[in-house]
C-alpha cells in the first residue's frame, strides 16, 4: 500500500482480517432517535452497520432536524416495580396504583397510605 491510500476492495479485505464486518442498509427512509423529551429525526440517511468482536455499531450520516415530543405527558415516571408493589400493598388496581403514585410524586409509600386511607 505505497502512498497510504487503499482502494475500497483493499479495504474491505483488510477489515475482514481484522474481523470487521460491514453493511450497507441501502432501503433506510428514516432514523430516529427518542429522549425523554425530544427526537432526532434523519431522513434519507446513509446507515453501516459495523460488527467488530460481536459488538454492533451504525453509522449514520444524513441532515437531522430535532422535533419536541408532544406525546411526553407531564409528571413523574412511574417505574414499573413501583406500580407492582401499590398494587401488592394496598391491593388496588392497576389504574388505582397508577393514579395515587402520579398524585404523590412517584413515592409508593405515601400512594400506599393515600389508597389504604381511603
Amino acid at each position: 500500500m505505497p502512498g497510504g491510500r487503499m482502494n475500497p476492495r483493499q479495504m474491505k479485505q483488510a477489515m475482514k482480517k481484522l474481523g470487521i464486518k460491514t453493511e450497507e442498509i441501502e432501503d433506510a427512509e428514516e432514523v430516529v432517535i427518542r429522549t425523554s423529551t425530544s427526537e432526532y429525526v434523519i431522513s434519507d440517511p446513509a446507515v453501516t452497520m459495523m460488527e467488530v468482536q460481536g459488538q454492533v455499531t451504525f453509522q449514520i450520516l444524513g441532515d437531522y432536524e430535532i422535533r419536541e415530543r408532544s406525546d411526553v405527558e407531564a409528571g413523574p415516571i412511574i417505574p414499573e416495580e413501583d406500580i407492582t408493589l401499590v398494587m401488592e400493598q394496598a391491593g388496588c388496581t392497576r389504574e388505582q396504583a397508577i393514579e395515587a403514585l402520579t398524585s404523590c410524586d412517584g413515592q409508593p409509600a405515601e400512594a400506599i397510605l393515600k389508597i389504604v386511607s381511603s
